[in-house]
């Protein structure tokens, strides 16, 4: 939780922070492990950085500490908001016809994605879940749909403290079509 200075802005140092070991979500790069908290000089001023190694693919992220809320990153959904994430895959029958070019979707969900809210990315692979249905995605959806399944799935088994292949066997089960 952010506090509030008297003048009702956020204070820099009473933004979110995270310690060695927590588990935290880096946009499009999914669920990660802060692994240490270094200072580095940089053109001669000291600046803090977490130093966090994402799970799926041992990439390592600096990130300064001033830029944790621009850049995104954050804590990883509670298991209370696991069956609003499910809700989402399960609210399709509403979904418009395709009418658009596969660069216009492209665009708009990768855009989603980025935001970093794992509601957003629980749209794009429901969306791209059900054309995929339809008819063959293009290459760079079929990238689209590889990644916001893989974000979904990371986040939602670290929440549930399951295994990846039960989330996504359960996330497939949310859709009422014949696989």
């Amino acid at each position: 939780m952010i506090e509030k200075n008297e003048n009702g802005s956020a204070s820099p140092e009473c933004l979110r922070t995270f310690k060695v070991g927590d588990l935290a979500v880096y946009p499009a790069h999914g669920v990660g492990r802060i692994d240490a908290i270094e200072s580095k000089v940089i053109n001669g001023e000291k600046h803090d950085f977490y130093i966090m190694k994402v799970l799926e693919n041992e990439m390592v992220i600096m990130i300064p500490l001033a830029n944790v809320d621009s850049v995104g990153l954050r804590d990883v959904i509670s298991d209370t908001d696991v069956p609003k994430i499910y809700d989402i895959m399960r609210n399709h029958k509403d979904i418009p016809v395709d009418n658009q070019t596969w660069n216009r979707r492209y665009r708009e969900y990768m855009d989603k994605i980025k935001t970093g809210s794992l509601f957003e990315v629980a749209e794009v692979f429901r969306d791209l879940f059900l054309l995929k249905l339809n008819k063959d995605l293009s290459f760079g959806e079929r990238k689209l749909y590889d990644t916001a399944q893989a974000l979904l799935v990371s986040e939602l088994s670290t929440a549930k403290e399951s295994d990846d292949e039960t989330v996504l066997s359960e996330l497939e089960s949310l859709f009422d079509v014949e696989q």
